[in-house]
């Protein structure tokens, strides 16, 4: 199965990810490899690499593409990104993935300078997901074990937007994908 997820990723990267990410000027898949490169540079532990670069598989396969929720259907690319990635990492991945919006709302919440940072494409899709959480909503996002990961993963996204940013080929993450994948 380790090598499983590195073809099925490196496919759908191949694929859809040429599209537009979401009326940002790069394309999915750069999106999806600046920010694994952010985070890998930026020295966490591998499993948030790997949710860096993963965090938006979702938007491959969910029943609901990207093109939709730019139309105004939330695809809760969270879950199922998570979900899907559920099948071949452990939580450490997949629960940074499925909270990375709720860290953007998270953010707009308790640091108001954040929503500034935002792209306009972001800003939209903040709309569609609920806005900036009520305090009930940062209460239960702050109990997760995994809110701290989350808001780190949700940074690197928001920098991993940049046209002009050289870019990692898939190939240097395929070796940190392959050993964090579940053995079967």
């Amino acid at each position: 199965m380790r090598q499983d997820v590195a073809t099925a990723f490196g496919g759908l990267l191949r694929g859809e990810g040429g599209k537009d990410y979401l009326g940002e000027e790069v394309t999915v898949a750069t999106h999806l490899l600046q920010a694994g490169d952010l985070a890998r540079v930026a020295g966490p532990p591998d499993h948030l690499v790997a949710a860096a670069l993963l965090r938006d598989v979702g938007h491959f396969t969910a029943t609901v593409s990207g093109s939709e929720l730019m139309s105004g259907t939330d695809n809760h690319h969270d879950d199922a990104g998570a979900d899907w990635l559920a099948r071949y990492f452990a939580e450490n991945v997949t629960e940074p993935v499925r909270l990375h919006v709720a860290a953007k709302r998270y953010l707009c919440a308790v640091e108001p300078a954040y929503h500034q940072l935002l792209s306009p494409a972001s800003v939209y899709t903040l709309g569609l997901q609920g806005g900036p959480m009520s305090a009930e909503e940062i209460a239960a996002f702050e109990s997760s074990p995994h809110h701290r990961d989350a808001v780190a993963v949700r940074r690197w996204d928001d920098e991993a937007k940049d046209p002009t940013r050289p870019t990692p080929p898939y190939a240097e993450f395929v070796p940190l994908l392959a050993r964090l994948a579940n053995s079967g």
